[in-house]
């Protein structure tokens, strides 16, 4: 379970993360990306990846908004990476931003924080990122099995607009594509103020 004594943030993953990273993806997928795959994808000018960590005593605090976390906190952890080495990580997520989309490539929770707002949490808050990016909408795949993480998208409005056939190279199953629709028409806009207000209520702890 989460515990709520230690306050838990939201911010960018950086290297010292990236064996935790691989130890959430072995309970979660059945194929992995290798260390040296997620070492490129923090210097790829395209990529921004996100986890939710409880950090050490000694972690200096950071700031839990998205706008304007990319550049406030990379500067914050430049001076603590030993530190945040320590940081007990439940989830990651990571986004592309591409021309006018933001795409969801990896989304992971831990298994022990599964059932929690963990993915939830990390799905609003790449909405968010898209939206600080100007990005018209928000994309990703999703196995045509798991119908409760497309039930999560769905509830934020991605639409099955498509499918991968034969997608996963691990047992060639079908990927759903989900789309949102304009994530700045006013509609969008305030689904997404109430869902957010929600889940705050429910999960203060993600929120700190």
């Amino acid at each position: 379970m989460i515990q709520t004594t230690t306050r838990i943030q939201l911010r960018p993953m950086i290297d010292a993360d990236i064996a935790q990273v691989l130890d959430i993806e072995r309970q979660s997928f059945p194929t992995m990306w290798p260390q040296t795959a997620y070492k490129r994808e923090l210097t790829n000018k395209i990529a921004r990846y996100l986890v939710i960590a409880r950090p050490s005593e000694e972690a200096a605090p950071e700031a839990s908004g998205l706008t304007g976390i990319w550049g406030a906190v990379r500067r914050a952890v430049g001076a603590t990476d030993a530190t945040l080495s320590d940081d007990f990580l439940m989830g990651f997520i990571g986004v592309w931003l591409m021309v006018n989309e933001a795409h969801i490539v990896t989304i992971a929770t831990r298994e022990e924080c599964r059932r929690q707002g963990v993915g939830e949490r990390l799905l609003i808050a790449a909405i968010a990122l898209a939206q600080d990016a100007d990005q018209e909408v928000v994309t990703l795949e999703v196995r045509a099995s798991n119908v409760s993480a497309q039930a999560m998208y769905e509830k934020y409005a991605f639409a099955k607009v498509g499918l991968r056939k034969h997608y996963y190279t691990d047992d060639r199953e079908d990927a759903v594509i989900m789309t949102t629709p304009d994530i700045f028409v006013p509609s969008y806009k305030k689904l997404l103020d109430g869902l957010r207000d929600e889940h705050r209520a429910a999960h203060p702890e993600l929120w700190a």
